[in-house]
């Protein structure tokens, strides 16, 4: 039986390559056109796993993601850096100065801004999702519209990609992460995991966890802050760590969940960062 993938997105989307980096082909995609919809999925039992952006290198972090898969009790089980590449693709025999309008989602034409300034003929029109947009174009056979989307849309909708890599800044990347609803066995070969806690408000007490993170040889390499929505003025912590040794990891959340009102292990799983072009990505824990 394939695996069912959940997607933010449709066939040929960003999130779609990432699940064929993790999985391979032959998968059954659940294309949801929010995040909300992929953890329904999940919670639904109608998808194995989904795929969830959680921050780019330019537009920060998705932080409502991280508030969903806490308050869904959703287990990060791996994650992937993917390099964001946007192709200008249309319907073939067409050139630039045939097309009148362009479509795709608004973080794709704000981020291909600059391209477009070389072309004020051209109307820029926001929709839901880049593959989605250039389905439509192939589909109703729409002349004169462009899409941006992943080179993967292209392939898929037999379109022509008119000019390739139209981004603005070339060093664009978005890091992903793949969930599931049951908690995953542990793993003693991880290196990287991803934590929340609450924190009286009183002098000094982020300080000391961070203290004690050090003390443990954790590195930091994100936090986010987000407000307890119940509790004005009160707010959660989300962080992720990397490690070189699992029982200072471990030794390091006992202590946390000793300090903290609240503490939880979002997830525990493999450095994307370090995976290796040999390495065989799979998210089986």
């Amino acid at each position: 039986m394939k695996k069912i993938i959940a997607i933010q997105g449709a066939e040929g989307s960003n999130h779609h390559k990432v699940a064929i980096d993790f999985y391979g082909t032959e998968i059954q995609l659940a294309e949801c056109m929010s995040f909300d919809a992929v953890v329904d999925s999940l919670l639904e039992n109608s998808a194995d796993v989904g795929v969830m952006a959680l921050e780019n290198t330019i537009a920060g972090s998705i932080i409502p993601n991280y508030a969903l898969i806490d308050s869904s009790n959703l287990y990060i089980i791996d994650e992937q850096y993917l390099n964001i590449h946007h192709h200008l693709m249309a319907l073939k025999n067409q050139t630039l100065e045939d097309i009148k309008e362009v479509w795709s989602h608004p973080m794709a034409l704000l981020q291909c801004k600059e391209f477009f300034k070389k072309y004020p003929n051209i109307k820029l029109v926001e929709d839901v999702d880049t593959a989605a947009v250039a389905k439509r174009i192939s589909n109703k056979n729409l002349k004169g519209i462009a899409a941006i989307a992943p080179k993967i849309a292209a392939e898929l909708f037999d379109l022509e990609i008119l000019e390739d890599e139209i981004q603005t800044i070339k060093d664009n990347s978005t890091r992903f992460v793949i969930v599931q609803t049951s908690r995953p066995v542990l793993n003693e070969n991880v290196n990287k995991a991803s934590l929340k806690f609450q924190l009286d408000h009183k002098r000094g007490s982020l300080a000391a966890i961070l203290n004690v993170l050090s003390d443990c040889k954790m590195n930091l390499t994100k936090i986010q802050s987000l407000p307890v929505i119940e509790t004005p003025w009160k707010y959660s912590f989300f962080v992720d760590i990397t490690f070189n040794d699992y029982n200072e990891y471990k030794k390091a959340a006992s202590i946390l969940e000793i300090m903290a009102e609240e503490f939880k292990v979002l997830g525990t799983y493999k450095n994307g960062r370090l995976k290796t072009n040999s390495e065989s990505i799979s998210a089986s824990k």
